[in-house]
């Protein structure tokens, strides 16, 4: 049975889960939090990079700031999306005011952004906010595309 590396988004701490178990609603082996809660959760730049690095399992990365407006319309939708995409691919939020060297460095130019991780590279990347069932369209038509590329 093949084991996946997962990352907390409550302690940022790597657990390793049996495959078959991530339906089950695992808890974290250090601050045993729920590490599915389908709410997508605000990591800082550090976090985002360990986040990205460290987990097994898709990561789909919310780039926004709290002063736009696109950005605030779509947080719903993100959250949304989380309920569909959880326990297979993780949500997470940068806020690119907090984190101005992360979306430098990823060149984000334009908020919202949303990006896809896998394997700690960015496979995909969608400008402009969206609604939850598009969210969940193009997340798992780039996870399709991303697992036949290889």
């Amino acid at each position: 049975m093949s084991q996946l590396h997962v990352v907390c988004q409550h302690c940022h701490t790597t657990n390793r889960i049996r495959e078959a178990d991530l339906d089950k609603a695992p808890d974290c082996g250090s601050c045993h939090a729920a590490l599915f809660t389908a709410h997508p959760v605000n990591l800082s730049a550090t976090e985002f990079e360990r986040h990205i690095t460290r987990s097994d399992l898709p990561v789909l990365v919310d780039f926004w700031a709290p002063w736009c407006g696109p950005c605030r319309m779509m947080a719903p939708a993100f959250e949304q999306a989380a309920t569909h995409l959880e326990p297979r691919v993780q949500l997470v939020k940068v806020n690119t005011d907090e984190a101005q060297g992360l979306g430098a460095r990823l060149n984000i130019r334009s908020i919202p952004t949303i990006a896809l991780f896998v394997g700690g590279r960015e496979v995909a990347r969608q400008a402009g906010a969206m609604g939850a069932s598009d969210i969940v369209k193009w997340t798992r038509a780039q996870l399709v595309r991303a697992t036949t590329a290889v």
